[in-house]
């Protein structure tokens, strides 16, 4: 596998789904990657990443988007109150809004700031205790919060139960974006993403199969 396998499964999935190409954004996800590896997919002129860790992406983020202009940069892990000014700073999109503690600071950090990262809110589809997100019923509610607070939600993303069929998952996610008018869904991984792009994705979240393992 590689970048290269991995946009030709992308378009050929864009084209059986019947979307137009370049409809899907892949973010390669960098996370724990030797440098190396990710510098190469710089050179390859890949430009959106993603990462889990505030304090991994600020120590190598900011010296490769001088080096390599143009890049987006997703964070797509568990994001902590406290990081939230560090977040806004750094990242164009945030993944992970999961709880309303984390909204008011992302709010607060955007007014403080002057910038908004685009926000996806996170759902748990599987009604998963130990996971976090919104549960599906509670999405209503916390949407109607986020836009009282000042922020504009333009997405969900979901990260279906481990070792069970992702399609019900991406479906759940599909309806609830349509019924609440976001047009972003960030679903899909190494395993599924072409699933995923049948179901609707719009943002798929690709580490190993573009990197290798992590190390």
């Amino acid at each position: 596998m590689g970048l290269d396998d991995i946009k030709r499964r992308i378009a050929a999935a864009e084209e059986r789904a019947g979307r137009a190409p370049g409809s899907v954004t892949l973010i390669a996800v960098s996370k724990v990657q030797p440098e190396g590896r990710v510098t190469a997919v710089l050179d390859a002129g890949h430009r959106v990443f993603g990462e889990n860790y505030v304090q991994e992406a600020q120590g190598k983020w900011p010296d490769w988007r001088n080096r390599w202009p143009g890049v987006e940069l997703h964070m797509i892990g568990p994001l902590q109150s406290n990081k939230a000014k560090a977040a806004v700073d750094l990242f164009d999109a945030i993944h992970t809004l999961d709880r309303m503690t984390l909204a008011r600071k992302l709010a607060q950090q955007a007014d403080q700031q002057g910038r908004s990262p685009h926000l996806f809110i996170q759902v748990n589809t599987g009604d998963e205790p130990q996971k976090a997100g919104i549960l599906a019923d509670e999405l209503p509610v916390f949407l109607s919060s986020c836009h009282d607070l000042g922020l504009s939600p333009s997405g969900l993303m979901c990260i279906p139960p481990e070792g069970h069929d992702p399609l019900p998952h991406f479906r759940l996610l599909r309806r609830l974006a349509h019924d609440h008018g976001l047009p972003h869904l960030s679903m899909g991984m190494s395993a599924d993403f072409e699933s995923a792009i049948a179901e609707g994705a719009t943002h798929v979240r690709v580490g190993s199969a573009i990197f290798g393992d992590r190390a």
